[in-house]
């Protein structure tokens, strides 16, 4: 049985915040159900309004979801990603998830205009097309929709498609993908995106528009997709040189 909390020099409430994180990252699991107020209210001997504020921070914080009518739950953890060039997989690995991929699509089809022109193809040349889920420990993290050059990279979607295609274009091409130009932007999930993504229609999402390079050549082009509440982006900006 938890002792009461005492008065001390450290509010009640954020006595309470230090219990209910160490249940949120030591004991619990992503979507277990957390204690209820009035559980946690009489285990430790405090008001709804202490209750309320350390499971308030711990929302705000994104420790802990609010799901109308059910209760507070543990939140499932985001993947934090630096902005720098890697494949899904080996950043994955290296946050130190669990990475895992569904292929969707892997054709020979003619891209859109857009996708023509990045990757400097004449109109009505087909291109490699491969659509995939990403996963990260067995969650939903992205939906990948990429096109690659075919007369750089003959026979690609004969290989596996489940790993790094940037260790294949490296490895089995010797064209390794060395700069890419991205663009990110907010939009709300169309249904397609939604339902791969488990989320609802019109639910915030992370749009990436890139395309990759080896040397000079246009290797490939994709458009992503990553839930709001899993995927972080972190980068560090540095101060432009002055000429």
């Amino acid at each position: 049985m938890p002792a009461p909390l005492r008065d001390s020099a450290v509010p009640k409430h954020e006595q309470l915040r230090a219990i209910l994180l160490q249940k949120c990252t030591r004991e619990l699991q992503p979507g277990d159900l957390m204690t209820s107020e009035r559980n946690l209210m009489q285990d430790y001997g405090v008001s709804r309004i202490t209750v309320r504020e350390a499971i308030g921070q711990l929302v705000n914080e994104g420790y802990l979801v609010r799901v109308r009518g059910k209760g507070t739950f543990v939140a499932h953890r985001p993947v934090q990603s630096r902005l720098h060039l890697a494949s899904f997989t080996e950043e994955m690995h290296n946050l130190g998830h669990q990475p895992a991929t569904l292929v969707l699509v892997a054709e020979e089809a003619v891209p859109p205009e857009g996708t023509a022109r990045a990757l400097n193809l004449a109109a009505g040349t087909a291109a490699y097309h491969v659509r995939r889920l990403r996963l990260a420990d067995e969650e939903p993290v992205s939906v990948d929709d990429a096109w690659f050059n075919p007369e750089l990279l003959p026979g690609l979607i004969s290989h596996d498609l489940t790993g790094s295609i940037y260790r294949t274009t490296a490895e089995r091409y010797q064209r390794p993908i060395e700069r890419a130009v991205q663009i990110v932007d907010a939009q709300a999930a169309e249904a397609g995106i939604a339902a791969l993504l488990g989320v609802r229609k019109g639910a915030p999402v992370l749009h990436f528009d890139r395309v990759s390079f080896s040397a000079e050549l246009p290797i490939e082009h994709t458009h992503s997709w990553y839930r709001a509440d899993r995927y972080r982006v972190q980068m560090e900006v540095g101060e432009r040189s002055q000429v």
